[in-house]
């Protein structure tokens, strides 16, 4: 009965919201942020093919020093920007993983498990491609060139060729891609690490039981944080293991957290007083309150999700990608059996084993796809995992010595970009013309119309608008989006109808018990007032206090104890629940205006805006209030 969805945001949002400026719009999608890759990875082959080849070169050979007094840092720009730079970048993917582990996709680990197989065996299999072709010699050593995938390059390509509402797909593919970077970076950081330096080692592990005590003590300001992973990155890339393992480790051990209750109410509090008296002292309590609200994981990644996306992937592009094809050198990739090996691995691979152990999966009966992801979409997505791109042209410069080999494998990966967009491209519009597989999103319609005999009803019951909210007892930001829809009611009057269904969330442990209290005193016409009697004493939900609330509002307790565990009320509420699955709510609270689910904010001003626009729907007046 009780649902498995954490509280959330809606995916959909950034997806189908309409942004004014053309420009503005573009940079905030990953086709943004793709282009902008494709573009320097571009201007990097322009340039090492050019007459001014030689200023390529020279430029990320030239040497750059940060000193410390007697002591200091001195590597090339090309060393800076992959030991340095990318480590900004795998510490952004860290905080990602943890934040998915804690608040998102990967809490419920039955969503999981789909993707995990498919993840495993979408690496075995390009690695067992690559060593088919090249089993031995220096060339052996790339297997780990073809095992990752570009994440940002991924949804990219996936928001120029892939459906038009690719929501459910994307975080099928994100998770997957997760995986993917957690094998990466320990291949990296293991295999193709130089000898280990002992004792600059150990400052590495004192630093992520520092993080990790940070996180326990619940340090909510962002620079300690970041000072110890800073004295990591520097340990790390002492000690001889590569960079990248430290960003990862320190992004997974800082703790992502759900907003509390206490901290949102004392916040706004502090935020009032500032109103009433705008003080310097008064101002940074209230920059404080509003800060400790979010935990440091999710404005780390606020801060710097953009700057790895627009910088330091674009950077890293320009500085890797610039193979001088000339000599005969494009000729040799393409005779070359690493060439190939990279490319059969990364687009053939990928598609395959992703395919495989994720419709195996299923078959075998280990999971579901998400809703709304057919077979055609896990094939096409596989395609386009194919694309390799940073993880993989960083494994180039660690796993291969010679000028020659990276030059062929650094094809390849090109080359496999290319094939591999084209794939997903074609197997997207076949699984849409022969399949019948479009969009790959959550439904957006409200699956159960609206029942009097069934719902419980604010309002006229033929009324012209209709709000629906899927609710949670427990749930603090359903007590507040509850107010905004009272607010709601009083803007229109006798013009809406207010719906409430049940979706008690496994995170909430009295959620279930309330939802059964609320149906008890409806069995005795009393809903309303036990809903918000509910909501007012929030905090207090324990069976007697259940018992209490009953005896305040001069039910009948017996009869409300018995019906407690009533069989029939359960089926009431498990019928909500599964409405709520079919209609793609993930969380709450959850609002649909008419039969359309709102995909923006749920303050009383634009619920407001939102029935003006779109809430007429014709009903059957059929039923009294309830």
């Amino acid at each position: 009965m009780v649902a498995s969805q954490t509280p959330c945001s809606d995916g959909d949002l950034e997806e189908e919201r309409q942004v004014a400026h053309p420009l503005r719009a573009f940079i905030r999608t990953e086709s943004g942020s793709a282009g902008i890759l494709v573009v320097a990875a571009l201007v990097a082959l322009v340039w090492a093919n050019s007459p001014w080849s030689g200023s390529y070169e020279g430029l990320w050979h030239k040497t750059v020093s940060v000193a410390f007094g007697s002591s200091g840092i001195s590597m090339d720009l090309h060393h800076w920007v992959n030991d340095g730079l990318m480590v900004v970048f795998f510490f952004v993917i860290g905080l990602e993983v943890r934040r998915e582990l804690s608040l998102g996709e990967l809490t419920d680990r039955r969503r999981v498990t789909v993707p995990l197989v498919a993840g495993v065996i979408g690496m075995l299999v390009p690695a067992a491609l690559f060593l088919a072709l090249n089993p031995s010699g220096e060339a052996a050593r790339g297997w780990g060139i073809v095992i990752g995938t570009d994440t940002a390059f991924l949804l990219g390509v996936l928001a120029l060729v892939g459906p038009a509402v690719s929501t459910q797909l994307r975080i099928f593919l994100l998770t997957l891609t997760v995986i993917d970077d957690i094998v990466a970076v320990s291949v990296i950081g293991l295999v193709y690490s130089e000898s280990l330096d002992t004792v600059p080692l150990t400052v590495a592990a004192v630093c992520l039981v520092l993080l990790a005590v940070l996180a326990r003590v619940g340090e909510w300001r962002a620079a300690p944080y970041v000072v110890v992973v800073l004295v990591l990155w520097l340990a790390t890339l002492e000690s001889g293991l590569h960079a990248s393992i430290a960003g990862m480790l320190a992004g997974l051990l800082i703790p992502a957290l759900e907003p509390s209750r206490g901290l949102v109410d004392t916040a706004a509090s502090q935020f009032r007083a500032f109103r009433q008296s705008p003080m310097p002292e008064v101002q940074r309590l209230a920059r404080q309150g509003l800060t400790r609200v979010i935990s440091v994981n999710e404005r780390l990644q606020e801060g710097l999700h953009g700057f790895t996306s627009y910088v330091v992937v674009p950077v890293f592009a320009l500085a890797n990608a610039g193979v001088d094809l000339r000599d005969g050198v494009l000729g040799d990739a393409l005779r070359s059996s690493l060439t190939w090996g990279v490319v059969v691995g990364l687009v053939v691979g990928k598609t395959v084993g992703i395919g495989l152990g994720a419709l195996g999966s299923v078959r075998l009966g280990l999971g579901r796809l998400p809703q709304g992801v057919g077979t055609g979409h896990v094939i096409a997505g596989g395609a386009l995992s194919g694309i390799g791109f940073t993880v993989s042209l960083l494994i180039v410069g660690l796993a291969l010595d010679t000028e020659a080999l990276r030059a062929q494998a650094t094809v390849g990966v090109l080359l496999a970009a290319v094939l591999a967009s084209a794939a997903g491209w074609l197997l997207f519009r076949f699984a849409a013309r022969f399949l019948g597989q479009h969009d790959a999103a959550l439904p957006r319609v409200l699956s159960d119309p609206v029942d009097p005999g069934h719902d419980h009803i604010r309002g006229p019951v033929d009324a012209d608008l209709t709000l629906v909210e899927y609710l949670d007892f427990e749930c603090s930001f359903c007590a507040k989006a509850t107010g905004a829809a009272e607010e709601v009611r009083r803007h229109f009057g006798d013009r809406l109808r207010y719906v409430a269904r049940h979706l008690p969330l496994a995170v909430h442990p009295h959620a279930e018990l309330a939802a059964m209290a609320a149906e008890a005193a409806g069995a005795q016409g009393r809903y309303w007032d036990m809903h918000d009697l509910l909501f007012r004493r929030q905090d207090e939900l324990e069976l007697q206090d259940l018992i209490g609330y009953a005896a305040d509002l001069g039910l009948d307790v017996e009869r409300f104890v018995r019906d407690l565990e009533s069989e029939r009320l359960a089926e009431h509420i498990r019928r909500d629940v599964t409405s709520a699955d079919a209609s793609g709510v993930r969380g709450t609270p959850t609002f649909f205006v008419g039969d359309l689910r709102v995909l923006g904010p749920h303050d009383a001003r634009s619920l407001i805006q939102e029935l003006e626009g779109l809430g007429r729907r014709p009903t059957d007046p059929t039923h009294a209030d309830r």
